[in-house]
């Protein structure tokens, strides 16, 4: 496990931390090219040439659509507790993202008969990507399809890779259920975003994309950003343990695994001026990484050995200003007061205080959005929200009276 004396590392060496595993997805631009042209100019055609070629999965035969009847007897289909579990998660997340809906109109007098005021609109029709990569991610369904309903977006388009067998994901299905959403699209990675782009036969052309993606979406997002809005920058996920004296070395540790068994290209770093809390932490990984099953002991050895590791810093302020300027994507906060730490931190996608707020538990069940901004953009972009489905138009009036008062300042 890497580990990092704040004061000691050169400008080249923090700036390589600050960057962590962010791709430089450039070598991926000509390819990503080549299919969007293709999905352009072919539509279907292309598209399920492409889920042969870079996923091994035939669609031959399927409709691109996943049917209904799929969605409502994928959420039949699941256990009591899951069951619960994604209720249980749907009613927070749509709690937490109605207080966050403006007024749909204001108006206000900016001076005698001179009104101005705001209208806000839904965006008509959004494409809502949810990855399959490396696991089942219905979380990801509730995190864009709930702020997108309550939003109240009249099209929401969901697309999602195929299985081996050409099957959605279960329990992606059921959370679309839940969300109240039911136009699905068995499609997946560059090809996905092209077809929502310019549309196909089967799939409709959106204004916007929302959803996290690995680097060939990115890709293509980044080519046809203009094209359509492809949302906020969501690349690997990483996090911040930022710790004092008196936090449990177990808890971090466990913390900190737990963010770095999301993948190889994960960051998940400790941040302490404790070092005794550094050196216990650091004892107690060795053993928790080998009771892990292989893949996810490999990924947090290559995360440790890369992008992960302890912060060693002076003081508390020292820790603070470091994480302002790597801008996590998740930060926990585990010191005696972490109410008091919470307004120094100005640059993070989400900020989640004390002891009982771990990472897992809050992306999954507490309500807030858990899909934010990677790579040091949490600096200007703010995590997924209601806001991301509205748009604003501003309106004014201006009264007889209010027009004879100012006619004298027009001037030509």
């Amino acid at each position: 496990m890497k580990r990092y004396e704040l004061a000691a590392l050169t400008e080249r060496e923090y700036r390589k931390l600050l960057r962590r595993s962010e791709t430089d997805i450039s070598a991926h631009l000509p390819l990503a090219m080549e299919v969007i042209n293709r999905v352009r100019e072919e539509g279907d055609k292309a598209l399920l040439d492409y889920t042969m070629k870079f996923d091994g999965i035939s669609l031959e035969g399927k409709s691109l659509r996943v049917t209904e009847k799929e969605i409502a007897e994928a959420f039949d289909n699941l256990d009591n507790p899951t069951r619960d579990t994604l209720q249980y998660a749907a009613e927070n997340i749509k709690k937490f993202h109605r207080e966050q809906l403006p007024p749909e109109m204001w108006l206000k007098e900016i001076d005698g008969g001179l009104l101005a005021g705001e209208k806000v609109t839904p965006i008509s029709d959004v494409c809502l990507y949810v990855p399959r990569g490396k696991g089942s991610f219905p979380s990801v369904m509730l995190m864009l399809g709930i702020p997108a309903v309550i939003a109240g977006v009249p099209r929401i388009v969901v697309c999602t890779p195929p299985g081996a067998g050409g099957e959605v994901d279960a329990l992606t299905l059921a959370a679309a259920h839940l969300a109240g959403i039911r136009e699905i699209y068995r499609v997946g990675g560059m090809q996905a975003i092209a077809a929502v782009a310019y549309g196909t036969e089967s799939i409709p052309r959106c204004r916007k994309v929302v959803g996290p993606g690995n680097a060939y979406v990115n890709a293509a997002k980044r080519l046809l950003y203009g094209v359509l809005d492809v949302g906020l920058p969501a690349g690997p996920s990483e996090a911040i343990i930022l710790a004092d004296e008196h936090a449990d070395p177990r808890i971090v540790a466990l913390d900190l695994l737990i963010e770095a068994e999301h993948g190889p290209d994960s960051s998940s770093l400790l941040v302490t001026h404790s070092r005794e809390l550094a050196e216990a932490v650091a004892r107690l990984m060795p053993e928790m990484v080998t009771k892990l099953p292989e893949e996810k002991r490999r990924f947090v050895e290559t995360v440790f050995n890369n992008y992960g590791g302890i912060v060693l810093t002076a003081t508390l302020e020292e820790s603070i200003r470091f994480i302002n300027d790597f801008a996590p994507e998740h930060l926990e906060i585990l010191t005696a007061d972490p109410f008091s730490v919470l307004p120094q931190i100005k640059n993070a996608g989400e900020i989640l205080l004390g002891a009982f707020t771990p990472i897992t538990l809050c992306n999954f069940l507490l309500g807030p959005n858990a899909i934010l901004p990677t790579g040091s953009f949490a600096k200007t972009f703010s995590g997924v929200s209601v806001h991301d489905f509205l748009k604003r138009s501003s309106f004014g009036y201006v009264t007889p009276e209010g027009f004879d008062r100012v006619l004298s300042l027009i001037h030509i």
